[in-house]
């Protein structure tokens, strides 16, 4: 089940939110994603907020899906780039072999742990074989809300991987940094690439 705080959250700090991303240059590792992909191909952007990497994806030539389950995230990445965005919530991903890829780039951190594996098992069914998974996470233990009531989950790196095996998918890659998040904090982050079995 989706948290209605969070989405609420992110309807009410759209502004702020847009300020933070809006500021950010292209991102070296959504470049590295699309160059994994052919022109044409067909990616699910889970949790695009305003979709500035969907506009870059389909800059880029690929066909692009974007969702989210803020409403105001939705409107706010079709008045500005009239790209199909569409509300939906991690459970409503229920296709099966229809994207060649998957951005999910910081995203199911909001996702309840108990809820992460059949996520990532739907995520699995909806890609094509060989299907690639880009899934940027916050590394820690435990969960909390952030000062806007957003609900984080955290995890080790080696839960990810354990998770991300389960679900089906090889580990071709893993990056780590530190970034400073919406709320203010430096926090740690993961990022994998997963390519379905």
């Amino acid at each position: 089940m989706a948290d209605q705080k969070t989405i609420a959250a992110y309807n009410g700090q759209v502004d702020t939110y847009l300020k933070m991303v809006g500021e950010l240059d292209v991102d070296p590792i959504l470049l590295r994603f699309i160059d994994r992909l052919k022109v044409s191909d067909y990616v699910l952007d889970l949790g695009c907020g305003p979709a500035l990497a969907s506009a870059v994806m389909r800059d880029k030539g690929l066909c692009v899906d974007p969702v989210d389950a803020a409403e105001a995230m939705v409107k706010l990445a079709n008045d500005k780039f009239n790209i199909g965005a569409r509300q939906a919530q991690f459970s409503d991903i229920d296709a099966t072999e229809i994207y060649h890829g998957v951005w999910a780039n910081f995203s199911l951190l909001h996702a309840q742990p108990q809820d992460l594996a059949a996520i990532l098992l739907a995520l699995h069914r909806a890609l094509k074989p060989q299907g690639v998974l880009h899934l940027g996470m916050k590394l820690g233990q435990g969960s909390r809300r952030d000062k806007y009531g957003r609900y984080y989950a955290y995890y080790s790196q080696a839960e990810f991987e354990a998770h991300l095996k389960g679900a089906g998918f090889s580990i071709e890659h893993i990056e780590l940094g530190e970034a400073l998040g919406m709320a203010g904090d430096m926090e740690p982050w993961i990022v994998l690439t997963g390519v379905a079995k």
